[in-house]
């Protein structure tokens, strides 16, 4: 197989992002900095974060539904493990023929592990995984580890309010190079985000949803992530079964990657 032919092949696996709502009243509010960093907006976005996803290692299921602006309809579903915020395993369980693939994730760094390709290939956490998700939106969801936050203002939407915080990619290798990100005051449960591109491009919207119990914690079981530039195109995330696992780190390196099933 060439490399030609496995690129093109390999973005049928690739295209992830996140997570959305419309508020009312905004006020000012005067962020707390401490050494250039806004230690409030810090410590709300890793709140916001555990909410998400636990801290302990873990196991969920993920399907993907992609809804195109003309009606068609593509399903995928994934089994992703996770320790810590750095590492991750994304598995592909449906459809059947794509079952094999996997994508690594240790730090900033991803690979993707493909049957007929011999070696695990590096590949971009801003690349598509499918429909309007990016391989980081699966594979890595650690906000306050990739952004610089920086609390803009507060609203009021639907009796709660919320802060508005404006999130700056530390550098180019994370998925999106802004975000704006609305969490709940008093539960930091997320709200909605929505994603920028390096020149400050609206690319796409995401509200969290269906908030249940899971893995000991309330968390969104639903993302829906919204196309900003093709009207009509969105993905739907739904996460199913989460449990606590205790992953060795063995499981987080390229070699294991064939052992995996």
């Amino acid at each position: 197989m060439t490399f030609a032919g496995f690129y093109a092949k390999s973005w049928r696996f690739l295209p992830l992002a996140l997570v959305l709502g419309i508020g009312g009243h905004c006020r000012a509010e005067e962020p707390v900095s401490q050494g250039g960093v806004d230690a409030e907006a810090l410590a709300i976005v890793e709140k916001a974060d555990q909410i998400r996803f636990p801290v302990e290692g873990f196991q969920v299921e993920v399907a993907i539904t992609t809804t195109l602006a003309d009606k068609s309809v593509d399903s995928r579903k994934y089994r992703v493990l996770a320790k810590g915020n750095d590492n991750s395993v994304v598995m592909v369980t449906e459809p059947a023929s794509e079952r094999g693939q996997i994508m690594l994730m240790k730090g900033r760094d991803l690979w993707i592990f493909m049957p007929e390709v011999s070696q695990p290939i590096r590949i971009s956490l801003a690349q598509r995984l499918t429909g309007q998700v990016a391989n980081g939106d699966l594979a890595r969801a650690n906000f306050a580890g990739d952004y610089n936050p920086r609390i803009m203002n507060s609203e009021t939407i639907g009796g709660d309010s919320f802060h508005v915080i404006e999130l700056k990619a530390v550098d180019r290798t994370v998925t999106y190079q802004r975000v704006l990100y609305w969490v709940n005051k008093k539960t930091f449960w997320p709200l909605k985000a929505e994603f920028f591109s390096l020149s400050n491009r609206l690319l796409k919207r995401c509200r969290y949803e269906d908030f249940k119990p899971m893995a000991g914690k309330v968390r969104p079981t639903r993302l829906v992530m919204e196309d900003a530039l093709k009207e009509g195109e969105q993905s739907v995330l739904e996460y199913r079964g989460m449990k606590l696992r205790d992953l060795p780190d063995k499981i987080f390196t390229k070699d294991y990657l064939k052992k995996l099933d």
